[in-house]
């Protein structure tokens, strides 16, 4: 038994090494050349076959078996595709965003008077949202206003100081004028002419003393003002509005408790219209236009539709992308702040070529395309762009206006390669 066992592993071991070492000469006697071959190696002899009349020798079996592999058109399914105008929009990502937001706060100091509203109250332009003590500012206003009437009372008696020191001002004049013609003439003394000149110019003080008068009464009543001004506008900040109707988006100040100036009152959101904010990139920032029509698909499901009103000329320093915002209507209050969107803003059209997204495949370059057959039955590689996805297929740009791209067998087929193309019916 141990004598057969190592004749069969002799026996193995010739088998394994006239598989590895003496391939062709096995190739060759499998072909029908003798089996001295395999210890004399002419493979040569043993595998050629004579010359042709022509002087050709013909072929080996396993040339003439490859060469005849390398000519047989491999099967492929293809679709003759025709380019068509589409809507080419921008896609973004981005969210929603309430078209106007404000923190209300206090300007004054105060006790709330009033009872708090809570968040989610709808609330109109104007309505009081927080109430403040008065204290002492009436008390302050009244305080103004009675002097403001006490200026006011000075006025016309510092009016009446003020022409009677202009009326003796024109009678030292005309004194003045008199005695001066009169020692002209030798019939008045030049001390006359003296004390004339004198009268003139007291009088011009006294008309200087009295207009002083008049403006420091006109100071005091434009004082008297500002002061009443500024006790109307104390009151007038007790009461806290709102600049807007919206919603409130915290609970107003609790009643009782203490505001001092810049304390927080309430949060109003404005909700309609909505904006939907989204970044576009600096490829395709040139393709988004003021006014252009836009759809946005929220995360939850709902569709609505609005127009670009701002796109910004400013890139953001960290991302390298330009705000766009999208004002689209919401008078029930459906969208909320802060909502995940899908954007799809109308750009200018383009013709692309639809195709099912199972046709696309790589180069060895690794560049994105699709197999096409060409004119003489081969396979052929075009690089193309994807416009977009649909649920119909991808539209891709890139490609003649009429193309026959290979849909099934892309995979197995390289540039040169004959194709028997198969062709399926396109759906419209």
């Amino acid at each position: 038994m141990r004598f057969l066992s190592i004749g069969t592993a002799i026996l193995v071991l010739s088998g394994l090494y006239a598989l590895v070492f003496e391939r062709e000469a096995v190739r060759a006697i499998s072909q029908g050349a003798p089996l001295s071959v395999l210890f004399t190696g002419s493979i040569v002899e043993a595998s050629t076959t004579p010359e042709t009349d022509e002087g050709a020798q013909t072929p080996a079996p396993e040339e003439a078996t490859s060469q005849s592999d390398a000519n047989t058109p491999i099967k492929v399914k293809a679709i003759k595709s025709l380019a068509r105008e589409v809507d080419s929009a921008v896609v973004l990502r981005g969210q929603t965003k309430a078209a106007r937001q404000v923190e209300v706060r206090a300007e004054t100091s105060g006790q709330v008077i009033s009872d708090p509203l809570r968040k989610g109250t709808f609330v109109t332009e104007g309505q009081t949202l927080c109430q403040l003590d008065a204290g002492i500012r009436d008390s302050s206003l009244s305080d103004a206003v009675a002097r403001l009437a006490e200026a006011e009372a000075r006025v016309p008696e510092t009016q009446a100081r003020l022409h009677e020191a202009e009326s003796r001002l024109e009678e030292a004049r005309i004194n003045f004028n008199a005695a001066k013609k009169l020692a002209e003439d030798g019939y008045a003394s030049e001390t006359r002419v003296a004390a004339t000149e004198a009268a003139v110019s007291s009088a011009e003080a006294g008309v200087a003393s009295a207009m002083a008068g008049f403006k420091a009464t006109r100071s005091g009543i434009q004082s008297a003002e500002a002061a009443v001004a500024a006790a109307e506008k104390e009151i007038e900040r007790l009461t806290l509005k709102t600049p807007f109707e919206g919603v409130l988006e915290s609970d107003t100040a609790e009643l009782g408790s203490l505001l001092q100036p810049g304390a927080l009152c309430a949060t109003v959101i404005q909700l309609d219209p909505i904006k939907v904010v989204g970044f576009v990139s600096e490829t395709e920032m040139s393709r988004v236009k003021l006014g252009a029509p836009a759809r946005a698909k929220l995360l939850a499901g709902q569709n609505v539709e609005g127009r670009v009103t701002f796109v910004s000329r400013s890139a953001d320093s960290m991302t390298r992308t330009f705000r766009v915002d999208i004002e689209v209507d919401n008078k029930d209050l459906s969208i909320s702040d802060g909502q995940t969107a899908d954007i799809l803003i109308g750009a200018e059209g383009q013709v692309a070529h639809l195709i099912p997204q199972s046709a696309l495949t790589l180069n060895d370059a690794g560049d994105l395309g699709v197999r096409l057959v060409d004119e003489n039955s081969r396979a052929k590689f075009a690089p193309v762009t994807i416009l977009r996805d649909t649920a119909e297929g991808v539209l891709l740009t890139g490609l003649a206006n009429k193309a026959d791209i290979i849909v099934v067998g892309q995979e197995y087929v390289v540039d040169g390669v004959a194709v028997d193309a198969a062709y399926q019916k396109v759906t419209p």
